[in-house]
């Protein structure tokens, strides 16, 4: 089929890309992601997707960068602080612009490369991707990649791609830094954690060494003592041998 693949990023593209032209779809990449702040960050990963793109003879369309869409899309989920309903929110903006290219230019189906990443909501992208595509009477094309996602990373290391740590907007870059934070004092306690199980381990051994120091010296000091009464003993004993053998002096009557 002649499909529209959304894509979020180079690294999230390897492994999709792979399988479905390893199924004998015609690719056309379509990088439509709003949601990714700042703007530098959003040319970064635009630059990387499209020059392993170019590589592979893939063409690459970029989709309008309306970061304030973005925002007025996600408002509602953002303030009820609901993490789960602003990232269907988020997909269901970037699939909407998606299908509407995808249909206005002959494609035939629809695809995404989100579903790589476990750290995504896999179930709410497939139903937001079919929706989509249904309104634009598209076929969905969807396929849970997260299997593949040890795969794409090492790819992406191995051919020197830049690789975020986060999904791309400023909500989850707070949250991103929030959870390494939290990550860093837990790994920090641990080790404080650690550090006082040894002190007292090795506090409980020296006690336990002056403990054994403390009876040998006593049992050391028992012994002398019993030494030294068996040395007197038998002092007494070889004086006492002596005294008897001695002559007794005669007497004259």
């Amino acid at each position: 089929m002649k499909l529209l693949l959304h894509a979020c990023c180079g690294p999230c593209s390897l492994e999709p890309v792979r399988k479905l032209q390893e199924a004998g779809h015609d690719l056309t990449i379509y990088y439509a992601n709003s949601n990714i702040a700042p703007a530098d960050e959003y040319e970064r990963r635009r630059e990387v997707l499209c020059s392993w793109a170019d590589e592979q003879r893939l063409p690459v369309i970029e989709g309008s960068y309306e970061p304030a869409a973005w925002e007025a899309a996600v408002h509602d989920a953002v303030c009820s602080r609901n993490r789960e309903e602003r990232c269907r929110a988020c997909y269901r903006l970037r699939f909407r612009q998606s299908a509407a290219y995808a249909a206005s230019h002959g494609f035939e189906a629809l695809g995404t490369t989100l579903s790589v990443s476990p750290y995504q909501y896999t179930d709410i992208i497939k139903e937001e991707l079919e929706a989509a595509a249904k309104e634009a009477h598209l076929t969905p094309l969807f396929e849970d990649y997260r299997p593949f996602y040890d795969e794409a990373t090492r790819r992406s290391k191995a051919l020197g791609m830049y690789r975020q740590n986060w999904c791309g907007c400023r909500i989850s870059a707070a949250e991103a830094a929030a959870e390494r934070e939290e990550r860093k004092a837990a790994r920090a306690a641990a080790r404080a954690a650690h550090a006082a199980e040894h002190a007292a381990e090795r506090a409980e051994e020296q006690a336990a060494q002056m403990a054994r120091k403390a009876q040998r010296a006593a049992y050391d000091k028992k012994q002398q003592r019993k030494r030294e009464i068996l040395k007197q003993i038998r002092l007494a004993n070889k004086a006492q041998e002596q005294s008897e053998a001695e002559p007794t002096p005669r007497t004259h009557n």
